[in-house]
Formats: structure tokens, sequence, C-alpha cells
């Protein structure tokens, strides 16, 4: 089966699995997350081996060189071959993914509120209910 020499970008998109769906990939294109070369596409637009694309997943921000085109979504590794991420779009990744594990726990910012998990057994050992079998003070 012959590769095609241009393709529709949004079926790009879903064929090189970054999205799930081509009407999600549509739906990322006109929200402006995605770029061919530098500039804002659309959807229809053709693409071809060697341009470059930039996109977001979610807060992941990626840039890839198109390698291939396939006419139809195929398996993983496959659809791995049809691109080639930059070195500097990798080192970012890396950076952030780094800096989300070093991240402080969100609940431990919190001075009020509810009390997490850990919290609550804290003060339940503090408060040594002991053999008590209720809560309420004895008279």
């Amino acid at each position: 089966m012959n590769a095609p020499e241009s393709m529709r970008l949004d079926k790009w998109l879903w064929c090189a699995r970054f999205y799930k769906t081509r009407s999600l990939a549509t739906e990322e294109i006109g929200k402006g997350r995605v770029t061919v070369n530098g500039q804002p596409a659309k959807a229809a637009r053709d693409l071809r081996c060697g341009d470059t694309v930039a996109l977001r997943q979610g807060a992941i921000a990626r840039t890839v060189i198109v390698r291939g085109l396939s006419g139809a979504r195929g398996p993983a590794p496959v659809a791995q071959q049809l691109y080639e991420e930059t070195a500097d779009s990798i080192a970012a990744r890396e950076k952030a993914a780094e800096q989300r594990r070093l991240a402080p726990e969100p609940a431990a910012a919190l001075q009020e509120g509810r009390p997490t998990k850990r919290d609550r057994r804290n003060i339940d050992r503090a408060q040594n209910w002991g053999d008590r079998w209720s809560a309420s003070i004895d008279e």
C-alpha cells in the first residue's frame, strides 16, 4: 500500500495517536492548540513529510516533525514511526514531569477545611478515647 503524499492535519493527528478521535483533533485545532510550521492551522490543512507540528495534549506541549503519512490508524508502534519528537520538546516534557513529581501535596497548603485521612487519624489518636464506648462525657 502506497503512503499518500499529503493528508489532512486532523486525520494525521488521529492516525499518529495524539488524539483518540478525529473530532477531538478537529476541536483542538479549532481552539488554536495546534500549529504547523509556526502558523495557526485548520483541520483540513494538507500536511507533508518534514512539516513541524506543535500541539498540546492537556498540559503537555509537544513539538514533532512529520516523518510519515498513513491512510489508516494503526497500532501504537506503527503510529510512533509517523513522527519524531524534537530534543527541546522531550527536554521540556521531562522537566515538567519532574516539577510535577516534586510539587508539594495540594492538601498540605490548606490551613483550614476538611482534614485528610492522615489528619483524621492523628486527631483520633490525640483525643485518646481509650476504652470508652461513647464520646459523651460521663457524669
